[in-house]
């Protein structure tokens, strides 16, 4: 049956495991895709257009704002970025879902854009505080000062639990990401998303008459 793909907000703190539940999501399903960002910034070394961003400069990215071409955007230390609108419009149309890798702020302008209706929200909770912080100093890329920052962000970040529709505690990633599947696959599955549905049953009724 036809149905209308979703956009799948996935959101935490940094450190709670997010980046690995989305790349997991994806192998577990090909189809899904991926909502690339558009950036200001220039690029990085083994950084490729359209894979890892769109680079654009700063006058395209004004140009489609402007445009109601993003569906939502950041400035984020004097660089933006952003999540253009056309190729999930496209996605929605084809039946299918794009996952974006946002924060609450992001979240909270995709849900307020005309797509809004098609919107599924996830959360990811670390199971503590100091978990989190352990996973960042085990990660030995940031010094002390840095680490105590990102942890100062996450506890915002968590203040925004409740704007989401689910909320999952990843204390376990292979349970977390069985969790998830099964949020997606009933999100699909739900009788309003399921376009050719009426036609299907009106003509189960006609088949005996």
């Amino acid at each position: 049956m036809d149905r209308t793909g979703l956009l799948i907000i996935l959101s935490s703190p940094s450190g709670a495991g997010k980046t690995t539940l989305a790349r997991r999501l994806m192998e577990w399903d090909p189809a899904l895709g991926f909502s690339v960002s558009a950036t200001t910034r220039p690029p990085r070394a083994g950084e490729v257009d359209g894979q890892h961003y769109h680079f654009t400069s700063l006058e395209e990215f004004r140009a489609m704002i402007e445009a109601d071409q993003m569906l939502e955007h950041a400035e984020v230390f004097g660089n933006f970025y952003g999540s253009p609108r056309g190729p999930v419009e496209i996605a929605m149309r084809e039946g299918r879902d794009t996952l974006f890798d946002v924060d609450w702020q992001g979240g909270q302008q995709i849900r307020a854009s005309a797509l809004g209706g098609h919107v599924v929200s996830i959360f990811v909770l670390p199971p503590s505080l100091s978990e989190l912080e352990r996973r960042l100093r085990a990660r030995g890329q940031d010094s002390d000062k840095v680490i105590e920052g990102r942890m100062e962000k996450s506890r915002a970040e968590i203040s925004h639990w409740a704007e989401y529709d689910y909320v999952l505690v990843n204390d376990d990633l292979d349970e977390t990401e069985a969790r998830l599947r099964a949020i997606l696959t009933a999100e699909r599955l739900r009788r309003d998303r399921m376009g050719g549905l009426g036609a299907f049953v009106k003509g189960l009724m006609e088949e005996d008459r």
